[in-house]
């Protein structure tokens, strides 16, 4: 079994990743969802550049991997996200791109937190398979039971990751989930702004309720 036939078999629709407005007019400008390490070297990201997670020093290896989450998004991490840019003009999207991104080269999956002492990493249909375990560790006091209702489609561990190499081409992405009108009126206007084909724009405030 293949990557592709494991997404097929779960009924993965949806590799996620969500960043503030102003890093969605970085990913549309330069067509691209760079990885962390590329993005000071883009002289298109000059004035636009927003570095979200404020230390990411125990994963320095992984710098030039982009973090994705496969049919959910890492609510962990979003919920502790949102005292980032508090008191800064700034709100949130959702990017999702094609899951057939997961069996392009060189990509890794991480079976939780990338950071995390107990995450295991692999390549390919075992990697894969191994984000869906009935038990993933996170670190040795920290282990996750995979619940008996939990769709095929979502990992076990919430904060699994897709770390794919370099940058991801907008090729692949399908909607931007916003969590209301005027959000979904800006990314239009950024669309339009920068010369980018359409995307699906889908108002979903349900997917932000954790900064209401």
């Amino acid at each position: 079994m293949n990557v592709d036939q494991i997404v097929r078999d779960r009924g993965i629709t949806e590799v996620l990743h969500f960043t503030t407005n102003k890093g969605c007019l970085g990913v549309l400008a330069t067509q691209s969802l760079k990885a962390r390490q590329r993005l000071g070297s883009d002289e298109a990201l000059e004035y636009i550049l927003q570095v979200n997670a404020p230390d990411r020093s125990r994963d320095r290896e992984w710098h030039d991997y982009v973090n994705l989450s496969i049919s959910r998004i890492n609510t962990n991490f979003f919920r502790a996200s949102g005292s980032w840019h508090r008191d800064e003009d700034l709100w949130w999207c959702i990017l999702s791109f094609s899951p057939e991104i997961l069996g392009h080269p060189g990509v890794y999956f991480a079976t939780t937190n990338n950071m995390y002492s107990g995450v295991r990493r692999a390549m390919g249909a075992d990697g894969l398979t191994a984000l869906f375990a009935p038990s993933i560790v996170r670190w040795h006091s920290s282990i996750v039971i995979r619940k008996a209702d939990l769709p095929p489609n979502m990992t076990t561990c919430v904060q699994a990751e897709a770390l794919y190499p370099g940058e991801v081409s907008t090729e692949f992405l399908r909607t931007i989930y916003v969590a209301d009108g005027a959000h979904a009126d800006e990314v239009a206007g950024q669309m339009g702004a920068v010369g980018h084909r359409r995307v699906d724009i889908i108002v979903e405030p349900e997917r932000f309720e954790e900064f209401r």
